[in-house]
């Protein structure tokens, strides 16, 4: 009898931390959808902490105890390329190598993030996030954080290298950041500047079609000769070195 109480009781324990769980969740997606929407209709500068706890009849602590700035909380679900990237690289398939992960990666998202525009909820969080400069600068952050990431991946891909047909840099620790700082500003460029050509007008599924081409050369080009700018960084070092040695 003691020992069926004690299981009931160990039950009744996971169902209440389940509950409480699903109550806590339950809470923050009601303090983001909330938040969104006074984004939306408002303007990100226009509502402030207190206006979203209020909306959603829940104290404003509350809605710190989730998200630690009103930033966060714009982003929140919105920014899965932060950690895409690197994932991307880190979860590869066996035998693919880290800029092939990346380059399929990098294609896909860009396609994605230029057809999207199709839809009045995408079209309207670009422009909320335009229309301040505090979310532009923020934003700036994050994709500092998602360049930082993708370095970590491709630096730890390079040091523990498998058989893939990729060229190995010589010294993974500067190549691993300037990969991931060149490749993610051209991505960039290709969606900011293509995002002006719907803006003006242009048919965003068309568009995503184009840049999918275009981008798909590009970093085929970069990728096929990356054994080349592994060699110069190399050599640049080495000579630097030599340089100093001679003084």
């Amino acid at each position: 009898m003691r020992r069926i109480l004690s299981v009931a009781n160990i039950r009744t324990v996971s169902d209440l931390g389940d509950r409480r769980a699903q109550k806590k969740a339950q809470t923050r997606e009601l303090v983001r959808t909330t938040a969104h929407r006074l984004f939306a209709e408002r303007g990100f500068d226009s509502v402030t902490i207190a206006d979203v706890a209020r909306e959603a009849d829940v104290a404003v602590q509350t809605v710190f105890n989730h998200f630690a700035t009103k930033e966060d909380l714009f982003f929140d679900g919105r920014a899965p390329w932060v950690q895409g990237v690197a994932d991307a690289v880190r979860h590869r398939a066996p035998g693919v190598g880290p800029l092939s992960a990346l380059r399929a990666h990098l294609l896909e998202f860009m396609t994605l993030q230029l057809s999207s525009l199709t839809c009045p909820d995408e079209r309207c969080y670009r422009e909320t996030l335009e229309a301040s400069e505090t979310l532009r600068t923020y934003e700036r952050t994050l994709v500092f954080e998602a360049e930082h990431r993708l370095s970590d991946a491709l630096l730890d891909a390079w040091r523990t290298p498998v058989e893939d047909g990729e060229p190995t840099p010589v010294d993974p620790a500067i190549t691993a950041p300037l990969t991931a700082a060149i490749w993610l500003a051209a991505v960039r460029v290709l969606i900011v500047e293509n995002r002006l050509r719907v803006a003006e007008g242009l048919e965003p599924t068309e568009v995503a079609c184009t840049v999918e081409v275009l981008g798909d050369r590009l970093l085929g080009y970069m990728q096929a000769r990356s054994g080349t700018f592994h060699g110069l960084v190399d050599r640049s070092l080495t000579g630097a070195t030599e340089d100093r040695r001679a003084v």
